[in-house]
């Protein structure tokens, strides 16, 4: 551990509640990861207020997103405080340094999210049921796979068998992967990132899918929600909170423009089909035009994992059929 938690008795004992915790958590967690065939979980997640981090395990890597410190607390003691953290995760998870990233979580908008941060090309598979992914820990502000969505995808897996799939806004199209693993007829993976639809590629590649049947195209998703062809009976609707990406004049702000988007996928989809709308902005509201219009149900609830329990706020889901 660091010199000043050798020297401060309240720091020493934080740090040892920080690892008594960790141990709770993997002891809890860990083997609910393990019968789900689950190898990418959140093991923390702010639940200690002296150590605001999250701390999300891939496989036999870890990344801890350091959540930014209010002005008023000390740069010395935020330093310490990380220093404790990351050695508190070594010593528990028993993991070298080198297998843990830390990144600041700040809120990135725009063309921010695509670029990339560093070019390490430290690409790695992890298992996640019957699936296989390609994560990155390093390069890019997000690794491929968003945690908080994993009974989504298993979702999508399990309600697939013969259904024509659209994965709108697809980012690496591993909800489009799962629904491929559960039996979809087809599946279409939309998004304007090159990167993204690269690295969707590699997670096609991995799980042996591809051809006709699942395709992947580079296209702004409102400029195709509002083409006249293609009906499909299974869509996946979880667009970013925003976006003004150079590839396109349409700027997105999801909680303006989520009826229309919504009121434009609802046409996409067959008369006895499902539309999952998703997003990850904390204060959303749904329009109540949505609720009028369509039969709908919060998904919420079921949609979180058993280790995104503590921080509820971190999506909202609905299911939304044809009245």
């Amino acid at each position: 551990m660091n010199s000043e938690t050798e020297t401060d008795p309240a720091a020493n004992e934080a740090a040892t509640m920080l690892c008594n915790r960790l141990r709770k958590n993997l002891r809890v967690l860990g083997k609910w990861a393990r019968q789900q065939n689950i190898e990418c979980y959140r093991l923390y997640d702010r639940d200690l207020p002296e150590y605001a981090f999250a701390i999300d395990i891939y496989g036999k890597r870890v990344q801890m997103a350091e959540y930014q410190a209010p002005a008023s607390i000390d740069e010395t003691k935020v330093a310490a405080r990380r220093e404790q953290a990351i050695a508190a995760v070594q010593e528990v998870l028993g993991i070298e340094p080198e297998h843990i990233v830390l990144k600041s979580r700040e809120r990135q908008r725009g063309k921010q999210q695509y670029e990339a941060q560093d070019q390490t090309h430290s690409f790695f598979t992890v298992n996640e049921g019957p699936a296989s992914f390609w994560i990155n820990l390093e390069d890019y502000l997000d690794t491929g796979l968003f945690l908080d969505h994993r009974p989504i995808r298993q979702f999508i897996r399990e309600n697939a068998s013969g259904k024509r799939f659209l994965n709108l806004f697809c980012y690496t199209a591993t909800a489009s992967v799962q629904a491929a693993l559960g039996g979809a007829s087809s599946t279409l993976s939309i998004d304007l990132s090159n990167t993204y639809l690269d690295w969707a590629r590699k997670n096609y590649l991995l799980n042996k899918m591809g051809g006709k049947s699942h395709r992947l195209k580079k296209a702004d998703c409102i400029e195709y929600l509002d083409s006249k062809y293609e009906k499909f009976d299974l869509i996946f609707l979880d667009p970013p909170t925003f976006s003004n990406s150079k590839s396109t004049s349409n700027v997105l702000d999801i909680q303006r423009d989520h009826l229309s988007l919504i009121r434009k996928a609802m046409k996409k989809l067959d008369r006895d089909g499902l539309l999952i709308f998703s997003t990850n902005k904390l204060s959303f509201k749904l329009d109540a035009e949505v609720l009028r219009k369509y039969k709908v149900q919060d998904y919420t609830t079921a949609s979180l994992g058993k280790d995104f329990q503590r921080q509820k706020k971190i999506h909202q889901t609905w299911l939304i059929r044809h009245s």
